[in-house]
């Protein structure tokens, strides 16, 4: 699965790109949209150092030809999506070579750079439709002891996959203020509802899973077959409120408490960047056999991605203070239950068509240990134990002006840093 645009003494003439502590290195190539400050005109980028390509114009140039280069000319991604695997390592091994140190491509691609830091950039594809899972067991068991103290976790979830659908109009990049929303609460001791600004918003620490060619409406996808319809990740954002949520979940799940907003980064890294990171997923012993069409077989030796999380929080006094973020927690994509090729066949099974640009979470990642849970909700024990920030501030939930950021990286032996960027958003108070 490896091959040379993979190898970790590759290089590029974009010297940023070369940085150890790049996100974007030669090796990554993530993609996105963009648009020049002050202008409408979208187009498709790929991030290189603290640049980005822009690929119209690099066609243009004639740098790139080809039916697979011609479905980037768009405003989006969706057309590129659909093509799948082989055309997507295609533009990646092209891209590889033309940025590679010593290229012949370097005079005519130069003129097609931006700096990243001065172009506006948007959710990268259209998104049809949006569906979050609850892949993460520690998650699901600290959640479920909130609730069921003597039974947290509910006997389906070692069987399936378990998700909900939620509301695409409201996905939006990093960067997007969230209004604080309002909806039904119902007082603590209290029996009857009303109308407020939630108290208890919640962030969720999650990856955006987005699918490539998809499938026919009646077809399922073969577990083995799971990631030729995944094109890449992204980070991914499930704001939440615990209050609303608490009201309306019965009998049919999340609604207001989480359609307000979903925040993803607007870069995707590819399937292919992440495949130096892939491992063995396996369960505990004891736990019982996935059905015969979510068994991974031989290939759970690669079914895993160890994908290092973390999540950050800056409040306004700390920005006045010039006080660097807080990190709240860190966890790994590698401990989730689910695998997301799992989560792919779960969706598609019952004849469910996924299309291009539909868009997975993964649900709240969060670590086997107390202090890697993913929201805060986990981390205060549903607001029981707030946490210290490191100016004295104490947070059971979030409050006004307060920054949230998400981030991701993998590394390891023979490999070069692969990041995904930055998620973030600031809450203002409800209009």
């Amino acid at each position: 699965m490896l091959n040379e645009t993979h190898h970790p003494r590759l290089t590029s003439w974009v010297a940023t790109a070369n940085e150890a502590n790049s996100d974007f290195p030669i090796q990554n190539l993530p993609f996105g949209v963009f648009t020049d400050a002050g202008r409408e005109d979208w187009r498709i980028g790929i991030a290189i150092g603290d640049q980005l390509v822009d690929v119209r114009a690099a066609i243009d140039n004639a740098v790139f030809a080809g039916a697979e280069w011609e479905a980037l000319r768009g405003a989006d991604l969706n057309a590129f999506l659909a093509l799948g695997r082989p055309a997507w390592s295609r533009v990646r091994a092209q891209m590889s070579a033309a940025l590679g140190a010593g290229s012949v491509a370097q005079e005519t691609l130069t003129p097609c750079l931006h700096a990243q830091s001065e172009v506006r950039m948007r959710v990268p594809m259209r998104i049809g439709d949006y569906t979050d899972f609850y892949s993460s067991i520690h998650h699901a068991t600290r959640i479920g002891q909130l609730f069921r103290p003597d039974n947290p976790l509910l006997p389906n979830y070692k069987w399936v996959p378990i998700a909900y659908h939620g509301r695409s109009s409201s996905i939006v990049v990093s960067g997007t203020v969230l209004y604080r929303p309002r909806g039904q609460v119902v007082a603590k001791g209290g029996t009857l509802p009303h109308v407020e600004s939630s108290r208890r918003l919640d962030y969720e620490l999650e990856l955006g899973i987005v699918i490539g060619p998809g499938n026919t409406l009646g077809r399922s996808i073969p577990i083995g077959k799971a990631d030729e319809h995944v094109f890449g990740l992204c980070l991914l954002n499930d704001w939440s409120a615990r209050d609303i949520q608490a009201w309306e979940y019965q009998p049919l799940g999340p609604f207001l408490a989480k359609n307000f907003l979903t925040t993803i980064s607007p870069w995707i890294v590819t399937l292919e960047a992440l495949e130096p990171f892939r491992m063995h997923w396996s369960r505990p012993a004891g736990d019982p056999a996935p059905l015969a069409y979510l068994d991974l077989g031989a290939g759970a030796d690669r079914a895993a991605i160890d994908i290092q999380l973390e999540v950050a929080l800056r409040t306004t006094a700390m920005m006045e203070q010039d006080v660097p973020p807080a990190i709240l927690s860190r966890s790994n994509f590698r401990d989730a239950y689910w695998s997301f090729a799992q989560m792919v066949a779960q969706h598609a099974m019952g004849g469910c068509n996924l299309v291009p640009g539909d868009l997975m979470g993964t649900g709240t990642l969060s670590g086997p240990e107390a202090n890697q849970g993913g929201c805060l909700m986990e981390l205060t024990q549903g607001g029981l134990h707030p946490i210290r920030l490191p100016n004295g501030e104490m947070r059971d939930y979030l409050a006004d002006g307060d920054e949230v950021s998400l981030h991701a990286f993998c590394t390891g032996d023979g490999a070069r840093r692969i990041g995904f960027g930055t998620c973030t958003g600031i809450v203002l108070p409800s209009h």
